[in-house]
């Protein structure tokens, strides 16, 4: 009769592997989200530095206290009562709007057409609105404010930024374009083949489907209506009256040059716009910037 001895299983080297696994895993996790942290933190706490500041007294706010004593709502109701401020709002949000609609309105069609039809000079109309991109405004300055001033007489209002918004941006027909080409053409040709023309096709096929590229360019439209310093400065700046919120923020900042807390709460009706309507379409913008690119 064999007798069959049972043999003791080294379980030790296995447990010490995989507790080193593990606090291994643990290590990395640490350190990532250390990382997001203080990443996050970097970009974060200008913004409550200057939220912070906006509601501290005149006194407060020039010195090194990080926290206010106390909160001065009452600065934001300072800022608006400001002459000329409700107008500058109202001026950005013409100039944003408006632009932003007339820029994608303007630029879709193009981008379609580049896109997905076939046509001599297709890659040659592509390169020139490259190029486009790569024209800086500063070169072109001189001879489009003569335009605008000798020929149209249109200085001193916003007219002269918003009107060449209606015929295309050559960044946002590029990313259209290319967000366009990841839409697969047996969709168009099956709306084609059921009788839709070019336009029909466009509206009720393409639009739809290019709706994440779409927010992403009128995002960036927007954005940089919003922001834009050096047009109005350009355009605007001999009528008060047509001044947008971010030439007007510097004059007031040299009028409360020694506010700051007037000056940041400014600052802060300033961004807060630009903030929320991130925060709420930013999903569509990620999207949109992430699909773009992927073919073509």
């Amino acid at each position: 009769m064999t007798q069959v001895l049972d043999r003791p299983v080294d379980v030790s080297g296995s447990a010490v592997a995989e507790r080193t696994a593990r606090r291994r895993t643990l290590l990395e996790w640490i350190a990532i989200h250390s990382l997001g942290v203080a990443a996050a933190l970097f970009f974060t706490l200008p913004f409550v530095f200057v939220a912070l500041t906006s509601l501290m007294s005149d006194q407060q706010a020039l010195t090194r206290d990080l926290v206010p004593d106390t909160w001065e709502w009452g600065n934001y109701t300072k800022v608006f009562d400001t002459p000329g401020f409700l107008t500058w709002w109202r001026n950005t949000l013409i100039y944003a709007g408006l632009g932003t609609v007339l820029t994608v309105v303007s630029s879709v069609p193009v981008a379609y057409a580049l896109a997905k039809f076939r046509f001599r000079g297709r890659n040659l109309s592509l390169m020139l609105v490259i190029s486009m991109m790569m024209l800086p405004p500063q070169v072109v300055i001189i001879p489009m404010y003569l335009f605008w001033a000798k020929q149209l007489d249109l200085t001193g209002t916003l007219w002269p930024l918003i009107i060449p918004m209606a015929f295309g941006d050559a960044f946002s027909i590029f990313l259209l374009r290319q967000f366009l080409l990841t839409i697969p053409d047996e969709y168009l040709d099956a709306a084609r083949v059921d009788g839709c023309g070019e336009l029909r096709t466009l509206i009720r096929v393409v639009l739809p489907m290019a709706k994440p590229g779409i927010a992403a360019v009128a995002l960036f439209q927007f954005f940089y209506a919003w922001n834009d310093y050096f047009g109005p400065q350009i355009y605007a700046s001999e009528n008060p009256g047509a001044w947008t919120l971010s030439y007007g923020l510097e004059s007031f900042k040299g009028a409360h040059h020694t506010d700051w807390n007037l000056t940041m709460a400014a600052t802060v009706l300033v961004m807060a716009p630009v903030i929320l309507v991130f925060f709420f379409a930013q999903k569509a913008f990620v999207e949109g910037v992430t699909l773009t690119g992927v073919k073509g």
